[in-house]
């Protein structure tokens, strides 16, 4: 009887089972007609109908209209089954499949995310209990687990406690009164957990008036490296994955890859028109179209979102494989990306190389300025070949993989579609999706980053755009023969724009608030001047000894392009601002186009100093500029190294110290051409950081001094001011 009754309930069970799981025939019963002669033939025509497998290209089609209309009307049904000759009720089954499907993934995604959150909080759960098992009163040195011992024990511990405290306030007026000190020796000690405050490691003399501007310099706090992860570094080595956890990471990888690619393809309502003339994301229909996320809102956090397309000259596999290498990716995007490590490969792709790849990745992003502090990202990058010849890159935040730490900034699925096209071309389109608190970026950054300018998708595209131009450059073999400081031999073409690019390398990884920068703030009047201190020692790309940099960042009342026009002119840097040429006669030795702007290059000027025991001088210069930004970057550069360069040899054992600027515009959109004067934050004027690198003593074990300091303080100082001055005439 009771086998009678389980068979009978499993059976039911399994009905239900299958009127769930196939709506398609349970339609196809009810809408069939069910009298006449062909009622046989009928029923065995929908069965076969049943086994018949659609096309690639059939389901290819309905999967690019699921994609923008989930929900099919009568009239869109049979249209699409006209082009795709299909009936309706295939087309409607199809869609009803695909929709279960979709849901079946997402409750999937979501019972993966609870059942992690759930371990953290366990995790966390146990490590409290452990912490207040072995938790010592800071006053009676006692037990803190009141609730194990009685009442009166803990009147007689808060007793001892209180007692111990009168004895310890009358023993400092005794021991005064006795002529002895009041305090303990080891009180005096500094503590092993109080931080260290920064230093310049500066000479000091006996001059009260340096000495005080010494104190003020190593008055400063210190910024410890990864201090937002709770003073550890965010790019440390971690510990490896479980299993468990590789094969979660790499469901939500697939998840995050379709939300990517719907974020890529959607439009109204998905992305609606921003405040600065962009598009972003509509919260409010994303967290309909993907209710769960990644969790929660950051506390105190902002939600940024930002989308860009462009079509780039670069094949489509070279671009995934400079993004999955953590080397090429961080040189191609050298100057939002300060820091990147990989810190275990999970996995390199299945049958297809990078088809399926997944790495465990930090990284820090920053904007050319000591102002803006960087926002440090630890995160999975995932990589998936779609039908075709597309590919999608996209990133995503594991904090929880991470018990204890405390971030800034969240990285919601972000990252691009890669789509092949003909003659070596490609479609890129980024999309940028994070949660972040910015509340610590200084007031003259504030429109920048709000616009998403900063660190945005416009200018994740912009470097790839960059880079895919300066290698069409240096791969140019139609260049005319005899133009003039045209640059012709393809050697000398590579091997030159290889020393730029390392001098623009090491200019942007200063120049930023990343935590590997020491920068100690001096007073300076109006201007906030950073400096800092670096040792170079056995390496070959930097002269040896101590080097100053000094770094300050400023705004001007006139547009970014007439600012980047005016450092960038070989006429005006020995009249206004350069002292290494000032009153000397800068002439263009060669220059290497790398981009569609003609402000785009790679030049080798030549100093002709009036002094006839003086040697001339090179200055190897590289500036660029693009929508979201621009860049004068210089450093000397001997003759001998020079000429090796020039002749093809490698240019990565010649020292370079460069120096230069970042231009950026004070909102969206005004990177452009000439204007007038304007008002600060009204978006006409541009935002320029000036950064120095000066070789003080050859000597790695000396000491700056104060002197040094007050050389390089002034020197920005005076540089500045020509600077505003002369482009603030020039706009008059």
């Amino acid at each position: 009887m009771e086998m009678s009754l389980q068979r009978t309930s499993s059976e039911n069970n399994s009905g239900r089972n299958r009127e769930e799981q196939e709506p398609s025939n349970k339609e196809t019963t009810m809408e069939a007609p069910a009298s006449g002669d062909d009622d046989q033939d009928l029923e065995e025509g929908f069965k076969r109908r049943r086994h018949t497998r659609h096309t690639h290209h059939q389901i290819s089609e309905m999967e690019s209209f699921f994609k923008g209309c989930p929900h099919p009307d009568e009239k869109q049904r049979k249209a699409l089954g006209r082009e795709l000759g299909l009936e309706p009720l295939q087309i409607k089954f199809w869609f009803q499949n695909k929709r279960t499907q979709v849901k079946t993934q997402q409750e999937r995604y979501e019972n993966n995310l609870l059942r992690v959150e759930n371990d953290k909080l366990r995790a966390e759960n146990r490590r409290y209990r452990n912490a207040l098992a072995n938790a010592l009163c800071p006053s009676c040195g006692g037990p803190t687990a009141l609730g194990e011992m009685s009442f009166d024990e803990q009147q007689l511990r808060i007793e001892n406690a209180r007692l111990k405290e009168e004895i310890a306030s009358m023993s400092g007026p005794a021991a005064k009164h006795a002529g002895k000190s009041g305090s303990n020796s080891y009180c005096n000690m500094p503590s092993q957990n109080q931080m260290p405050s920064r230093s310049l490691d500066l000479g000091v003399g006996n001059n009260n008036k340096n000495n005080n501007f010494v104190a003020v310099a190593q008055a400063q706090p210190a910024a410890m490296v990864g201090e937002i992860y709770g003073g550890n570094d965010p790019l440390r080595e971690l510990p490896l994955f479980s299993c468990f956890d590789k094969t979660l990471i790499g469901e939500i990888g697939l998840v995050a890859i379709e939300e990517i690619n719907r974020l890529s393809l959607s439009g109204d309502p998905l992305w609606v028109p921003g405040n600065y003339g962009s598009e972003v994301v509509n919260e409010d229909e994303y967290l309909r179209v993907f209710p769960r996320g990644i969790g929660p809102t950051l506390l105190g956090a902002r939600t940024e979102s930002s989308r860009q397309t462009a079509i780039v000259i670069m094949h489509h596999m070279k671009l995934v494989e400079m993004l999955m290498d953590v080397n090429q990716w961080s040189n191609m995007f050298c100057g939002i990306v300060s820091r990147a490590v990989t810190h275990e490969v999970l996995s390199t792709g299945e049958t297809i190389r990078y088809d399926g790849a997944c790495q465990v990745m930090s990284a820090e992003f920053q904007v050319p300025s000591p102002l803006v502090p960087t926002r440090d990202n630890y995160f999975i990058r995932f990589c998936k070949k779609h039908q075709g010849q597309s590919w999608a890159v996209v990133d995503f935040s594991m904090d929880h993989l991470r018990p204890g730490a405390i971030t800034k900034i969240r990285r919601r699925p972000s990252g691009c579609i890669i789509q092949e096209l003909p003659n070596g071309y490609s479609k890129v389109i980024w999309v940028e999706h994070v949660e972040v608190d910015d509340s610590e970026v200084h007031n003259l950054y504030k429109n920048l980053v709000d616009s998403t300018l900063a660190f945005g998708a416009k200018r994740w595209v912009a470097a790839i755009d960059r880079t895919c131009e300066r290698l069409a450059s240096a791969m140019a073999t139609n260049i005319p023969q005899g133009a003039l400081c045209v640059i012709t031999s393809h050697e000398s073409r590579k091997s030159m724009m290889k020393l730029a690019e390392r001098m623009v390398l090491s200019f942007c990884t200063g120049v930023g608030a990343s935590t590997a920068n020491a920068w100690t703030p001096l007073p300076s009047g109006l201007e906030d001047v950073r400096v800092m201190t670096r040792k170079s020692v056995d390496d070959p790309g930097r002269p040896p000894g101590i080097v100053l940099s000094a770094a300050t960042s400023l705004w001007l009342p006139v547009p970014a392009r007439r600012v980047f026009e005016f450092l960038r002119s070989e006429n005006t840097r020995n009249q206004v601002w350069d002292i290494l040429s000032t009153g000397a006669q800068v002439n263009e030795l060669a220059h290497i186009a790398n981009g569609r702007d003609h402000g785009n290059c790679v030049s080798l000027l030549r100093v002709n100093t009036q002094n006839v025991g003086q040697n001339n001088m090179l200055i190897l210069q590289e500036s660029f500029i693009d929508a979201t930004g621009s860049f004068v970057i210089y450093a000397p550069i001997d003759v001998a190294a020079i000429n090796v360069v020039l002749g093809g040899g490698n240019p990565d054992y010649v020292a370079l110290l460069p120096s230069g600027f970042a231009v950026l515009p004070d909102g969206p959109g005004l990177n452009g051409g000439p204007g007038p004067i304007c008002e600060a934050g009204s978006g006409g004027g541009c935002l320029l950081t000036v950064a120095f690198q000066i070789l003080v003593d050859s000597a790695p074990t000396s000491k700056i001094s104060v002197g040094s300091v007050t050389t390089v303080n002034s020197l920005i100082k005076r540089t500045v001011e020509k600077i505003r001055d002369a482009v603030s005439l020039d706009g008059n």
